[in-house]
């Protein structure tokens, strides 16, 4: 979601400067003490002029954030739907090439104009490869032919894995003459690297 502050927590007595972030799917403090809220398991969230106040099953955690208490309490409240975060809108013309998760393909079907699936539509504004082995990064050499100028690639592949790596990744996209600007997480198993093509190259 990319929301990141310097706050003070106030937590069962402590209290301590850090950190707050806001994951896609979980609130993280970094200072003397961590903690690591999954969305999920948020019992009240309610946010007073100053202060972001979260009640999960450890406790009551209180962050000192100023007039930005609300907006945080509002991200948490009403987290980006996963095609929010990819930037699929009901205008885009999307192609998908080794993927086989359903849920994933029904969203896109029922949002984007067009979906095409085993090879790439010409000028689509979005391609999600999905790559297991660092072999399957090798298709994303002749990936930016099919794609529109200001389009992007998504490449899909496991988190936390040691046979394909985020530097695999990376490694593969500028051999393919491809830039990374953002990374979300896809799923709890899987991240999403977006790549584009460099603007002096459109």
């Amino acid at each position: 979601m990319g929301l990141e502050s310097s706050c003070t927590a106030h937590f069962k007595g402590n209290s301590a400067r850090g950190k707050l972030l806001l994951e896609s799917d979980s609130l993280l403090f970094r200072g003397d003490f961590r903690l690591k809220i999954p969305f999920n398991s948020m019992r009240s969230v309610k946010a007073s002029p100053a202060t972001l106040r979260i009640t999960f099953p450890d406790g009551t955690v209180a962050f000192d954030l100023g007039t930005a208490a609300a907006r945080w309490a509002d991200k948490i409240l009403h987290p980006k739907s996963l095609l929010d975060k990819l930037g699929v809108n009901p205008s885009s013309v999307v192609s998908v090439l080794g993927m086989s998760d359903k849920d994933f393909l029904r969203q896109l079907r029922a949002c984007a104009s067009a979906v095409t699936t085993g090879k790439p539509a010409p000028s689509s504004d979005f391609l999600f490869l999905a790559a297991e082995t660092p072999r399957a990064l090798g298709a994303l050499k002749k990936l930016p032919a099919s794609l529109q100028p200001a389009g992007a690639i998504w490449v899909i592949y496991p988190k936390g894995q040691p046979h394909i790596t985020e530097a695999d990744v990376m490694a593969a996209a500028k051999s393919a003459g491809l830039v990374d600007v953002k990374v979300c997480s896809f799923s709890s198993s899987h991240t999403a690297l977006k790549l584009v093509i460099p603007v002096s190259r459109r």
